[in-house]
């Protein structure tokens, strides 16, 4: 009897403990219906922008000086998956790349048929995007590289793309930071998933805290007035996120200071094709805490 008494008054104590722990522990602010509306929105959006100009991608193909034939013919220097099976030939001077397209295949740009063009570059503003079939194509610079980037319209990816995975909402992660202009001469070195390292310029940094720890973000080539753009990475990127970093934009910065809003945070196109060029964060925003917030990376069927 005596035991029975001793293991119910334990067990009380016991109890009494976990109550007053679970009393300690903070609990998750409410997600109220607009802040989850507004989430929603913003999710079918950047879906949207995924299925038109990411996973449409076929094809990066980097050009070689002088001709590079293209099409099908696994012999060719440029292999598309569909299409004639010689189409003609990309020829490159310099940075200058110009198409010419073989007898008999037609293609058109801005609706108008073509069988010799200059192709203006992606960094010109104004690229030249050509019409295939269902295939779309334009020259892409990446630092000395001179590229032709191939999308599908009628492609199967962004068919059968299953949407991306995000942690549960997190109004912890909405926080006000402090913003600190930089003197418009500042660039920090942006590397990407090619190799290459960028000096892009700064805007400023971002000061705020997470779990009373402050931390700082740095602007890659935001415009206060307009919004800030960020590619960070945090501890979470070794188990739940994507490897290389994860993007965050914002409103403009307003008074000083700054919404950094970590639930909407997302992950590069690298995530999902491997004819992307993103950008990693730089070594100013790798961030020695977990933010469990934002999205998820599928590391067994996503691209690294």
């Amino acid at each position: 009897m005596r035991s029975a008494v001793m293991f119910i008054t334990v067990t009380a104590s016991l109890f009494a403990g976990v109550v007053a722990a679970a009393a300690d522990t903070p609990a998750k602010p409410a997600v109220d219906s607009a802040y989850q509306q507004s989430f929603e929105k913003w999710k079918t959006e950047l879906v949207d922008d995924l299925k038109q100009n990411w996973l449409s991608l076929a094809g990066l193909f980097w050009l070689k000086p002088g001709e590079n034939s293209f099409g099908t013919d696994p012999a060719s220097a440029v292999v598309f998956p569909k299409g004639p099976t010689h189409a003609g030939i990309f020829e490159l001077q310099g940075k200058d790349a110009t198409l010419k397209l073989a007898s008999g295949v037609q293609a058109t740009v801005a609706g108008k048929p073509v069988t010799t063009i200059k192709l203006d570059p992606d960094t010109s503003g104004h690229p030249t995007v050509v019409e295939l079939g269902s295939l779309r194509f334009k020259v892409i610079v990446r630092g000395d590289r001179i590229g032709i980037r191939l999308k599908d319209l009628d492609s199967e990816a962004a068919k059968s793309y299953h949407g991306p995975i995000f942690f549960p909402l997190d109004p912890s992660y909405r926080v006000t930071a402090t913003w600190l202009p930089a003197d418009g001469k500042k660039t920090v070195d942006v590397p990407n998933v090619l190799g290459d390292v960028t000096p892009t310029p700064v805007a400023g940094t971002a000061v705020f805290k997470i779990n009373g720890q402050e931390y700082r973000l740095t602007d890659l080539g935001g415009d206060p007035a307009k919004g800030l753009f960020f590619v960070f990475n945090d501890l979470t990127s070794k188990t739940d996120t994507y490897p290389g970093g994860r993007f965050l934009d914002t409103n403009p910065v307003a008074n000083g200071a700054v919404v950094l809003d970590f639930n909407r945070a997302y992950n590069p196109p690298c995530a999902v094709t491997p004819y992307a060029t993103c950008p990693l964060a730089p070594k100013a925003n790798r961030l020695a805490v977990a933010i469990a917030a934002g999205e998820k990376y599928d590391r067994e069927h996503g691209h690294h």
